[in-house]
């Protein structure tokens, strides 16, 4: 597992992903795609009860898993869900969403996205 990984498309003291700090983010995996300009990142999240991820989006697709926890999900484009162990959920490109953990444990999930090549996994919405 490697949960500050060396990208050489990613500047000296640059985080890849903005929404580390704030939640347990561990990339599991990281490689070049079949797809040309796109790469395949894996992560697993950890968000603690009652803590939001912040609004943010991806340059690519989320695709993800719910391993533990109830988590709601609100998004842009489509009504809000809440979660739970064993369900899954896609995010398009682009698309503002929001995670929050609904307790009463830890909500962890594991999510693969399909992103542009050089850009940070995950943006937060200003």
């Amino acid at each position: 597992m490697n949960d500050s990984p060396s990208r050489p498309d990613v500047p000296a003291g640059q985080d890849a992903d903005e929404l580390r700090g704030r939640l347990t983010r561990i990339e599991i995996q990281h490689a070049s795609s079949s797809i040309p300009g796109r790469d395949i990142v894996q992560v697993l999240t950890e968000i603690p009860v009652d803590v939001s991820s912040g609004w943010h989006h991806h340059p690519g697709e989320e695709v993800g898993y719910i391993l533990a926890g109830k988590v709601r999900m609100e998004r842009a484009d489509a009504a809000t869900q809440i979660l739970s162990a064993g369900d899954g959920f896609l995010i398009p490109p682009g698309v503002p969403h929001n995670a929050t953990d609904l307790g009463p444990d830890t909500g962890r999930m594991l999510s693969t996205y399909l992103v542009e090549t050089g850009e940070p996994v995950a943006t937060l919405e200003p």
